[in-house]
């Protein structure tokens, strides 16, 4: 896996669906995880590190109203 998306709720995945099909199209290896910086921000820590480790170059993270996920990634 090149690129990690993250996205805060399933009511951004059709925001972050439009990353997905630009990665896919260029044949982008990528992988997607719905993880709230809010509500389960321990395994977002971990999930983080994880991706990292298996070489992740690029990270995507986006969410909505609050966004704190981008920032808690960063």
């Amino acid at each position: 896996m090149k690129v990690a998306i993250f996205f805060g709720s399933k009511s951004d995945k059709d925001t972050m669906k439009k990353a997905a099909d630009i990665l896919a199209e260029f044949g982008v290896d990528y992988k997607a995880y719905i993880i709230s910086a809010h509500r389960a921000g321990a395994l977002l820590k971990q999930t983080v590190e994880q991706v990292e480790k298996d070489g992740a170059q690029v990270i995507i993270a986006g969410a909505g109203l609050a966004a704190a996920l981008p920032g808690v990634i960063a």
